[in-house]
């Protein structure tokens, strides 16, 4: 199916993301850039197409979450690695989401499913925001800048706007884990009950 095609062209790509993003090359940067938007489309797209042809299937839920696990993280962790960000911030948002992720494909198996709050797919999209923000200012550092665009990188640079809005991401992730559990208790109260 069309919809589970793009979560796997999605996993896919994540991987030339990356080499693309480490790479020396001038215009690298601007590829993750562009490989890195294409994947977040899909990620719209894919779940928008399942839901208008009907085409939900349990394989497709299980997938989408996992490939924007896959693809968030990976760019979180790299950036980290390039010093960008610190680790505890990356770990905050991999464990977020790890554990959200586990514990509804644990309800899942017990017959019950848990209610994905619209704050959490806002925090998806804050999170590729704040990525693309900083591939943008990646490409244009390493590779193709501008020189209209010096001043605006080093206002960047100088204040850690970067940083701070990944700072604030990671804040708002965790916010969104526990108004997420919050709002899921009865379920969640279920669950242990069965598993007792």
């Amino acid at each position: 199916m069309t919809p589970n095609i793009l979560t796997i062209v999605r996993i896919i790509l994540t991987p030339l993301f990356i080499i693309c993003l480490f790479s020396s090359y001038s215009t690298a940067k601007f590829w993750s850039l562009v490989i890195f938007v294409v994947a977040a489309i899909t990620d719209a797209y894919d779940g928008h197409l399942a839901r208008k042809y009907d085409q939900v299937t349990i394989e497709g839920k299980f997938l989408d979450p996992i490939a924007d696990k896959i693809l968030v993280s990976s760019a979180f962790i790299s950036f980290a690695i390039m010093g960008i960000i610190d680790y505890w911030m990356v770990g905050l948002i991999i464990f977020r989401d790890l554990f959200v992720t586990g514990l509804r494909f644990a309800m899942v198996s017990k017959g019950l499913e848990m209610v994905t709050s619209r704050l959490a797919k806002f925090k998806t999209g804050i999170q590729i925001t704040v990525i693309i923000f900083t591939l943008i200012f990646l490409g244009l550092q390493q590779g193709i800048a501008w020189e209209w665009t010096m001043p605006i990188l080093a206002i960047i640079e100088q204040y850690r706007l970067i940083y701070i809005l990944t700072f604030i991401v990671t804040l708002f992730t965790i916010y969104t884990g526990v108004n997420y559990l919050y709002h899921n208790r009865p379920i969640i109260q279920k669950y242990l009950s069965r598993s007792i």
